[in-house]
């Protein structure tokens, strides 16, 4: 009787760990890889002042199993705004992915660039960006370094070119809003997290922490310039969109790109 309950319990045990198991499994699975490791297959470039596909100077690289922003091949900046979006656009989802800094920056590309990018997201599509137009209209993930002078620069900020936000119950008129992160080096990786429930709740992560959170994503405010009249349509929500790394005259690297779909 005895050894009979032992093999009951064992049965029961092995079922669970094994459901266990391939929950884990299905739910691993369900992460999309979206940067191959080799090659920008499945990326459009769109670079201010170049038609969309144009990879001016190389600028979107790939080296040693990371995609590079790159200016060996430049010779000035001349506001060459850059953004590598993905091919196909997201509604709700988790983003994961890993940035860093490098010591290379464009001494003619404006103060503020300075150890500073970003990833966008909920984006117009690539294709409709003008050849003249500076800033996708989005809202960005952006991403900041310690500069020399010591002061706190969290990383993790929401940044609105051409859009809004509500924050803290209303529409918040900053362009950016920092984070509640701490400041890292400019040559450490940082693990970046974006979660995003179609045009409601908004939660941005840095190193497994939540350091930001906002609602409403809708298209209005200023900062981008010459873009198409018919795609900006103040207060309309922004249900969806494509996701970009950028380029703004300061070197960084980006790995592990990986996104899972999520229930609205």
């Amino acid at each position: 009787m005895k050894q009979l309950k032992i093999a009951t319990l064992f049965i029961i045990f092995a079922t669970i760990n094994g459901c266990h198991s391939s929950t884990q499994s299905n739910n691993e699975e369900k992460w999309e890889v979206l940067f191959n490791g080799k090659n920008l297959d499945g990326w459009i470039v769109k670079i201010h002042h170049h038609e969309v596909g144009d990879n001016y100077a190389n600028t979107f690289r790939v080296k040693e199993g990371k995609i590079q922003v790159n200016y060996d091949d430049y010779k000035e900046f001349n506001e060459r705004y850059g953004h590598l979006f993905y091919e196909k656009p997201f509604s709700s989802f988790h983003l994961k992915f890993q940035y860093k800094f490098t010591d290379q920056w464009l001494k003619d590309a404006p103060d503020f660039t300075y150890r500073n990018s970003g990833i966008m997201f909920h984006s117009q599509a690539p294709q409709t960006i003008l050849k003249e137009q500076d800033w996708p209209i989005s809202v960005e993930y952006q991403m900041l370094a310690s500069e020399d002078n010591g002061k706190p620069r969290p990383t993790g900020n929401m940044c609105s070119p051409g859009t809004d936000i509500i924050f803290n119950g209303e529409i918040d008129p900053r362009h950016c809003i920092e984070s509640s992160s701490k400041t890292y080096q400019w040559d450490e990786w940082v693990n970046g997290e974006l979660i995003v429930y179609k045009d409601s709740l908004i939660i941005h992560k840095v190193n497994g922490d939540t350091v930001l959170r906002y609602t409403k994503p809708q298209i209005g405010g200023g900062v981008a310039n010459r873009y198409d009249p018919a795609i900006k349509v103040d207060g309309k929500a922004l249900k969806e969109g494509y996701i970009g790394l950028q380029a703004e005259g300061q070197g960084i690297e980006f790995k592990e790109i990986k996104i899972k779909k999520l229930n609205d």
